[in-house]
């Protein structure tokens, strides 16, 4: 069977089961719209959550950026999981407990001000708006291969797929859709990694492959790996290289970390079960969920590196490239999305791939002329790992499902928030508390669709690869929403005054050094800054500035707090009946 018709049945089948839950389970209801009525198993938002948390950038790119960069991009691994771990463990429960639809319904109440509610909805917009360009991002990648249609195609059919599921079943049809997402993006995940592992190092599990030895040279995988790069004038995989300080390392982790436990379509997850205990149970669930895929993601980025090589160098050195006439059918594939190119520059036929800043003395002196690898898109590479390692055709078809499932999961969830904030925390709580139920969920599609509408278009012109966008989100978060969450919960005597000038502090502070340094913001008449480490403020890189912006949210906050005074004593009791679990497990809901 053609692997085009192997694609389509694959993707076809898995967006007709999603569409399928979205019409069985149509939100009748606000609180199904918002909140699944809260009524949701723990081990099925478990799945829930953890579909919502791996996006596009998970499934996609994470693998991408490690295998390109190596040791230095752990840091995506090892911040998106504990973050999750702070957000499981310090903020969900206590947000559950306090029984509201949203992030921003809690800062509005929690802090007894209009203001707080109306620059919390403005955070989220700001950092959900910029995750999601992420995620069709990502779906325009899958479809644009495995559907054999362009980037932009690609993201139209991602869209109306999501309008259509999103719009219709609300949280109580995402939940669902959500937990058949995840089990069909681990198992695309998975079932690749495990023949890959198998064919590198004769180990069946890719966590444990990652440290066993190439079964080809005899040498560690990791040591084969670190030898054929520095062979080609790269850095080796496993060492730190500049821009990648240790401080930056830190930062970005941290920034990384507390961005996750600010994630505002993440957290009203914890809204859908029937109680504060279930709440616990469901973050637990997750991250077993979450580290299904977590573990093997190292192992994928390494071997899928060292496969690109050896296609490319067939014996592992500089010696033998393969002509641009032998290249595999993978790279045919490819070279028809616009996401992998070549040219010959030296016109002897050969495929010619080292480091641009650093070739080695043989290409030199071979007449080389420069990288002819001249276009890699790094987020394809989890999406041809089947092809380049020649896997059976079902493997292709299960890993593009995969791909467009991670997308489409994490793009409903972020919709979702996006649509509650303006028609819950924006019209309902703020500027048009009389409408009717009916109204809201109406107000609730309509702000929704406007959302996708939105989102598609960013989604064109991404200003990077999926991770990284992702990344300048969860700084976003970190900068803005959860300083107010943390202060929210644990610090009694916090103001509104020193809630909104924090949270305008840390947004503000953060999306003008992001958009200085990426060289998206300029002054007319004046010269944009690069991103490179020269010029960034004590070599902090913009993606790493959510944890200083996280700070300065924080002094400015406990800074106004003392010019002001603290929260009335009726909002200090309501905080402390959060915090001390009596009533075992009970929850005001609203």
């Amino acid at each position: 069977m053609d692997q085009f018709v192997i694609n389509l049945i694959f993707v076809g089948a898995s967006f007709a089961l999603y569409i399928g839950i979205a019409i069985w389970a149509r939100a009748g209801t606000t609180s199904d719209f918002y909140a699944a009525s809260r009524g949701v198993n723990p081990i099925v938002n478990g799945a829930a959550t953890a579909a919502d948390w791996m996006s596009a950038a998970s499934f996609i790119s994470m693998a991408g950026l490690i295998a390109f960069v190596g040791y230095g991009n752990s840091t995506f691994l090892m911040g998106w999981t504990g973050g999750y771990v702070l957000l499981a463990l310090l903020l969900a429960p206590y947000l559950r407990k306090f029984g509201r639809f949203t992030v921003p319904d809690f800062i509005g109440d929690r802090f007894y001000s209009r203001t707080a509610r109306i620059v919390a909805v403005v955070s989220l917009l700001v950092m959900s708006i910029t995750y999601v360009i992420g995620q069709m991002t990502g779906a325009g990648v899958a479809f644009s291969r495995f559907l054999e249609v362009t980037n932009t195609t690609g993201l139209l059919i991602a869209s109306c797929v999501v309008f259509i599921y999103a719009v219709l079943g609300g949280m109580k049809g995402i939940t669902y859709t959500q937990l058949a997402q995840y089990c069909v993006l681990i198992v695309a995940y998975t079932i690749p990694a495990v023949f890959i592992s198998l064919q590198l190092t004769g180990n069946p599990l890719p966590q444990l492959g990652l440290f066993s030895t190439h079964t080809e040279s005899g040498l560690p995988l990791l040591v084969k790996l670190d030898e054929v790069l520095v062979e080609l004038g790269f850095h080796d995989y496993t060492g730190l290289h500049a821009p990648q300080t240790t401080m930056n390392m830190v930062l970005f982790t941290l920034s990384l970390m507390i961005g996750t436990a600010g994630l505002p379509h993440v957290i009203i997850r914890f809204f859908t079960v029937p109680k504060v205990s279930d709440a616990r149970k469901s973050a637990g669930w997750a991250l077993v969920f979450i580290a299904l895929l977590y573990t093997v993601a190292p192992a994928v980025g390494a071997m899928a590196r060292l496969n690109i090589i050896t296609t490319i160098y067939p014996d592992g050195t500089q010696n033998a490239p393969i002509t641009y006439d032998e290249r595999p059918d993978w790279m045919h594939t490819w070279e028809r999305t616009g996401l992998l190119r070549f040219e010959d520059k030296a016109n002897d036929g050969f495929i010619r791939y080292y480091n641009e800043a650093n070739p080695p003395q043989m290409a030199i002196d071979g007449g080389w002329q420069g990288n002819e690898l001249v276009t890699f898109n790094q987020d394809i590479l989890v999406l041809a790992n089947p092809e380049i390692a020649q896997l059976p055709g079902w493997v292709i078809g299960l890993i593009a499902a995969g791909g467009l499932a991670a997308a489409l999961s994490t793009a409903a969830g972020l919709l979702l928030a996006i649509s509650s904030a303006i028609s819950h925390d924006l019209l309902k709580r703020t500027f048009a508390p009389n409408i009717s139920e009916k109204q809201e969920l109406l107000y609730a599609r309509v702000s929704m669709a406007f959302a996708i509408a939105l989102a598609t278009w960013l989604g064109l012109n991404p200003p990077g690869f999926a991770a990284q966008v992702v990344a300048l989100a969860f700084g976003l978060a970190a900068s803005s929403l959860f300083p107010a969450i943390m202060m929210g919960i644990f610090s009694k005597t916090m103001n509104a005054p020193g809630a909104v000038v924090g949270m305008i502090v840390g947004l503000g502070s953060t999306v003008l050094y992001i958009f200085t340094y990426l060289g998206w913001f300029f002054i007319p008449g004046t010269n944009m800054l690069p991103n490179t480490a020269e010029h960034w403020v004590l070599g902090i890189s913009p993606l790493s500035f959510g944890a200083v912006g996280a700070i300065l949210n924080f002094a400015a906050a406990y800074i106004t707090l003392k010019l002001t005074k603290p929260a009335p004593a009726e909002i200090q009791e309501l905080v402390e009946s959060i915090r001390v679990p009596r009533g075992a497990g009970g929850a005001v809901d609203h």
